[in-house]
């Protein structure tokens, strides 16, 4: 037997607007109930439907049952007419003025989907101006779901509410488990850490707590981050700095900006920018060969969109190395470019050995210990926070390298590693685990390309091995890890567009699809969901080399490649990174 089960909206809907009929007329109501004064007939049935409270009133064992009249000393008349409004009707009216009255009608009268509609248009009518208050509401109501969405708005916000008008006042009225919550933010945008420990101190100075307590929010504050001359001064203005805790951690800020070379390998969650994702940098490069510039610039993979950072490189280079350790942004060797200021046509090329270090948690460059050897075309790699240049030539007309050196943090400078069996530059390299790769290159004073692979194991760290070599000789080009297997892409001046692959266990390279167009002198990178970004890049058009400004993503499930946006302008011989930098305010 087959049936259709269908439903009236106008049904209950009508019910409601006759329920609202009756009681506006005051017909058929059995219940009168009272607070402030004020009397609201009403209809016990509709009420004990609607309110866990009235359910549990009107029981048939209870006074208020048989009782005609109803007091209701813990609610406002106000809050009581709203509530009963969205009784009748399923609308509520909801300002900030009149928002607490509903809250504390609808929580004694456990009016639990009026409750919903106030946590829902909290979190709806965030700004600047009310996002304080609403927090202290959410917090006193117990509302988890409308006070989430509000501390994570004020941390996201923090700029502009320090900015505006210099008027802390509503920050300083926060409620403690907000601040606290706010404070341990991994995402405060457009905010120095100074800034927010002074909030804090301030803040504590109004709403003063006992030194527990005091302990677990200031605990939040990032101290590695606050500039060592300002926690000093700060730590003997404020006493809440100088309880034991407290101190402990000042002193363990302070001794990691004394120990500038190890700062890479101490990081912990107090020198740890607030910023929850990693940005691709595209580090320098220019619009057309040999005239690099010291432009950064970052790439926001969600929007596809670029900032030109505000920082620049120190040196104008080309064929360096870069590399991120400890979220610090190394730049070694390379060919410092010096162009005639007049002409623009002479260019001066000199290969250096000089290391620069990039810290964003306090935007600026550090010079670090040189490498033992000045280096260009060299590979550069990271495995356990220790840093490798490998091979590389000198200054054009010297000979080719096959040294390996190490930088040691600890020591804070550049120790000699495993020689290469023979000197190369312009290879390629990558790392698995503890292993590093090297593909290609040119061998000493050869003139042509290699298809050979080496492999060095950087815990046993005796001897470079030959693996199986790639099916097509390549200089000038790039290698990625994704997923325990290696990628070969394309270098210079190569006759065709083909990649290939290298499965390490089965000592064997496998050719995939080919790019559609020739491209070289390419910035490179893998995101971590195993994709890989190229970023602009030089090809032969009509018998020259130009500058692109395409970006193209290749996924290696598929073995597909598709344009994903383009560079703001031409970009060639860019080096590309992963770091985290403190996340800027949009305007």
């Amino acid at each position: 037997m087959s049936y259709f089960l269908m439903h009236s909206k106008s049904h209950s809907d009508g019910l409601f607007d006759r329920y609202q009929s009756l009681r506006q007329e005051g017909r058929m109501c059995d219940i009168i109930l009272e607070a402030e004064g004020k009397q609201f007939p009403a209809h016990r049935t509709l009420l004990a439907c609607s309110s866990d409270y009235f359910w549990s009133l009107f029981q048939d064992h209870t006074l208020e049952s048989r009782s005609r009249t109803v007091s209701l000393p813990a609610v406002s008349s106000t809050g009581l007419e709203l509530v009963l409004d969205f009784i009748y009707t399923s609308w509520i009216s909801l300002s900030p003025a009149t928002l607490e009255d509903t809250l504390e009608a609808s929580c004694y009268l456990q009016a639990t989907h009026a409750l919903h509609l106030c946590t829902e248009y909290i979190s709806n009518s965030l700004t600047l101006d009310n996002c304080c208050f609403f927090a202290n509401v959410a917090a006193r109501y117990s509302l988890s779901g409308a006070l989430a969405v509000t501390n994570r708005f004020i941390a996201k916000h923090m700029a502009g509410l320090l900015g505006a008008n210099g008027d802390r006042s509503g920050l300083l009225e926060l409620n403690l488990d907000t601040f606290r919550e706010v404070l341990g933010s991994d995402e405060i945008p457009g905010v120095k850490e100074t800034a927010l420990l002074q909030l804090a101190l301030d803040w504590l100075s109004c709403n003063p707590l006992p030194a527990l307590g005091s302990n677990s929010l200031l605990s939040r504050v990032r101290f590695g981050l606050v500039p060592p001359e300002d926690l000093t001064r700060l730590s003997s203005l404020n006493p809440p700095l100088r309880t034991p805790f407290i101190h402990s951690l000042v002193q363990k800020a302070l001794h990691y900006h004394l120990h500038v070379p190890l700062q890479p390998l101490i990081q912990t969650v107090h020198t740890s920018l607030r910023a929850t994702t990693k940005t691709v940098l595209l580090v320098g490069g220019g619009a057309e060969a040999d005239r690099p510039q010291t432009q950064i610039e970052s790439y926001d993979q969600e929007s596809r969109k670029f900032h030109v950072l505000p920082i620049e490189m120190v040196k104008t280079l080309q064929y360096n190395g870069v590399c991120v350790v400890g979220n610090f942004l190394f730049v070694l060797g390379g060919e410092v470019v010096e162009v005639d200021g007049e002409s623009q046509k002479t260019a001066v090329m000199t290969v250096s050995d000089q290391v620069w270090r990039y810290d964003p948690r306090f935007e600026r460059w550090e010079e670090m210990e040189p490498l033992l050897q000045k280096r260009a075309q060299f590979s550069c790699c990271v495995v356990d926070g220790v840093i490798y240049a490998i091979g590389g030539r000198g200054q054009r007309g010297d000979p080719t390298l096959s040294s390996v050196e190490r930088y040691n943090m600890s020591a804070g400078c550049w120790r000699s590693g495993v020689s290469l069996p023979q000197a190369v530059y312009g290879q390629a390299c990558a790392t698995i685990g503890r292993g590093i790769y090297i593909s290609g290159g040119i061998h000493g004073s050869q003139t042509e390309s290699s298809r050979e692979v080496l492999f060095l194991n950087t815990f046993d760290d005796n001897v470079w091995e030959r693996r199986s070599a790639m099916s097509i000789a390549r200089f000038g080009h790039q290698m990625a890890a994704i997923n325990e297997r290696l990628y070969a892409f394309l270098g210079m001046y190569e006759p065709f567009c083909d990649i290939e692959c290298y499965n390490p266990e089965q000592n064997q390279w496998t050719r995939l699809k080919p790019l559609l167009q020739d491209r070289f002198c390419y910035g490179l990178t893998v995101t971590p969901s195993g994709f890989v970004l190229m970023f602009g890049g030089r090809k032969w058009r009509e018998g020259q080399e130009v500058c692109v400004c395409d970006v193209l993503e290749y996924d290696p499930e598929y073995d597909s490649w598709r344009k994903v946006c383009k560079l703001p302008h031409p970009l060639c011989g860019t080096q590309c990174v992963q770091m985290s930098l403190q996340e800027l305010i949009e305007t």
